[in-house]
């Protein structure tokens, strides 16, 4: 069997990341991680940085000597980066949007954080496919994590297609694999944050945050969920633009929404980010 964790790349070179240090720093790290983009989130590592913040944002799929896909990803990756964070800041936060969501609630409760914001979350981790073979987004010491199968009696019913039916069906249609693959969020010892939109189309982002809050709450944990009944998939920090480019697909909500739901979580996150409110 070939080795996987070999497929590890430690650090990612200069064009598939990006620091961002602060101009007075506060003593917290971020590693900021976008969904399917792939992209490097440079804008938004320099509006946590201007809040004191040092974020390092990076590529964790398609980058030089990294996975061409969100598929059998390794979370060594980004346990590295956290522990290299944790050597230069006092505290750590990992912030996810989507599938980057999903990686930082799945690392998060084996290599501990101070704090984990995700963005449109999902409760359970997800197949991903590359060249017809279909696998778990992560694996752990070169094994692939358990993961939510597709329905494959799925088909769009709209151009750009609304997965969000896609993934229900899936948890309905494997329920055992569902469980299986439930991310254990009652193990992550740090802050959650949970940002999801109520008109979400990718995924039922609001429903799996109140899968999240309650598998905490069972173990007396809390957790905070902002959302908004009319955001979707993408959410707007205050200053932000709409994005571009991604997987083509009906991803909900406006700009308008988005931005707000962006402008309800905005002093949560300086919470979070602020070492002296934790």
């Amino acid at each position: 069997m070939p080795d996987r964790t070999s497929r590890v790349q430690r650090v990612p070179t200069s064009a598939d990341r990006f620091d961002a240090h602060p101009a007075e720093p506060n003593g917290t790290g971020v590693l900021l991680l976008a969904g399917s983009s792939g992209r490097v989130e440079i804008g938004r590592a320099r509006l946590l940085a201007a809040e004191g913040a040092r974020v390092r944002t990076m590529r964790w799929f398609g980058g030089e000597g990294q996975r061409p896909a969100p598929h059998e990803v390794p979370l060594e990756l980004f346990i590295e980066q956290i522990t290299l964070l944790r050597g230069s800041c006092d505290r750590v936060v990992i912030f996810g949007t989507s599938f980057g969501a999903e990686a930082a609630l799945t690392v998060a409760p084996l290599c501990p954080v101070d704090a984990v914001i995700a963005v449109a979350p999902t409760a359970v981790v997800w197949a991903g496919a590359h060249d017809g073979a279909l696998s778990s987004h992560w694996t752990l010491a070169g094994d692939p994590l358990p993961y939510t199968p597709f329905d494959h009696n799925w088909t769009p019913d709209a151009d750009p297609p609304a997965f969000r039916s896609l993934y229900s069906s899936s948890m309905q249609r494997f329920p055992e694999s569902a469980a299986a693959a439930r991310i254990p969020v009652e193990k992550i010892t740090g802050d959650v944050l949970l940002i999801a939109g109520g008109d979400d189309q990718v995924w039922p982002s609001t429903r799996f945050a109140q899968q999240i809050i309650s598998a905490r709450e069972r173990t007396g944990l809390r957790s905070t969920l902002v959302s908004h009944p009319d955001a979707g998939h993408r959410l707007l920090l205050p200053g932000e633009q709409p994005a571009a480019g991604g997987t083509r697909m009906a991803r909900g909500g406006t700009p308008k929404a988005d931005a707000e739901l962006g402008e309800r979580a905005w002093p949560e996150i300086l919470r979070i980010l602020d070492r002296r409110s934790a």
